[in-house]
């Protein structure tokens, strides 16, 4: 009697140390789904776990076939879009592409191109560096966004990112550039050597801002590959999500302040995003070339990650429509 009552015991013991340790690998696993973006999403470690940093190594032959691709249009319910623009929607956690539009059409990207400078200078700079403003970065041509700066003006490498990603400041552009490449076509061409590295193939650079070329191009899916790229530096999404923001630098020994509001609309709230969506970030450009086009990283209701890309938009009001879309089709 003694011995079958110790037997039930152990068996009781045994049945509520597996249903506990089921219970935990479930709630674990739920965890595990969600996007935590205290800090910024990791693409190396979220799609490649461990072994991230040795497949970077090998980005000039393997990069871009491990990301989402699409050969051809992909349609999806609710989206419409002009013909004339180009657009996508890629699912990061499924490595998948959920909208395509002419995504490897080439295209002018505007100040999307600023997504690479700011690679190169979180690659290859400190962000405590003192650049000095050349006069090269002043008065670049009629109607280019600039921060204010005088030549000579002494500020930090991480102040320039801010006035780069935020304000989309062309100033900031150029003297990045310098400082990093040491000359502005030296640094154009490290853009087109990492971009060739990333797997970015239908993408050329003729300058560090975005300013109008016809040898500066790029297409949807190369964007799509810059971005996630961008999103391994975590300052750059610290930078990105941020709606305003007062620059300083040094001026003749004295403290010039900028104040600075992003070019993202959904950041200054001129422009709602759909219900549950929530935009970290990203890049704008706007040229009468290239059109109003933007890049974001957003997550849906469930903390899942997705870059949605427009380019080529006619107008800001299409683009925000033509965006919202996308960003719709993030919780179905």
């Amino acid at each position: 009697m003694k011995k079958k009552y110790r037997d039930t015991l152990i068996l009781t013991g045994i049945l509520i140390l597996f249903f506990g340790v089921g219970i935990t690998a479930l709630v674990l696993l739920r965890r595990s789904s969600q996007l935590d973006m205290t800090s910024a999403y990791s693409v190396k470690e979220e799609m490649y776990g461990t072994h991230g940093a040795e497949i970077s190594t090998q980005k000039a032959d393997s990069f871009a076939s491990s990301y989402a691709v699409s050969s051809g249009n992909m349609s999806l319910e609710g989206v419409a879009i002009s013909d004339t623009t180009k657009a996508g929607l890629f699912d990061l956690d499924h490595g998948s592409v959920m909208f395509a539009q002419n995504i490897h059409e080439k295209s002018y990207p505007a100040s999307i191109t600023k997504i690479m400078t700011a690679i190169l200078a979180f690659k290859h700079g400190n962000m405590d560096d003192i650049v000095t403003i050349p006069a090269e970065a002043l008065n670049q041509e009629s109607g280019s966004t600039e921060i204010g700066f005088q030549e000579g003006d002494q500020v930090t490498l991480d102040e320039l990112l801010h006035g780069l990603l935020i304000y989309s400041g062309n100033d900031a552009a150029v003297a990045i550039a310098q400082h990093i490449g040491g000359s502005v076509d030296q640094f154009v061409e490290m853009m087109n050597q990492e971009a060739l590295e990333l797997g970015a193939t239908n993408t050329h650079f003729a300058n560090p801002s975005g300013l109008q070329d016809e040898n500066h191009y790029t297409t949807v899916y190369d964007i799509y590959l810059m971005l996630q790229e961008a999103m391994t530096y975590p300052h750059f999404l610290e930078i990105a999500q941020l709606s305003s923001y007062n620059l300083t630098c040094n001026r003749s020994e004295q403290e010039v302040t900028f104040h600075l509001d992003a070019t993202d609309q959904y950041l200054t709230r001129q422009v709602t995003a759909p219900k549950n969506v929530t935009v970290l970030g990203g890049k704008t450009g706007t040229t009468s070339d290239a059109g109003s086009c933007l890049a974001l990283l957003s997550q849906n209701a469930y903390g899942e990650p997705y870059i949605s890309i427009v380019l080529h938009a006619a107008n800001k009001t299409n683009l925000y429509t033509y965006m919202n879309q996308l960003l719709s089709a993030i919780n179905q």
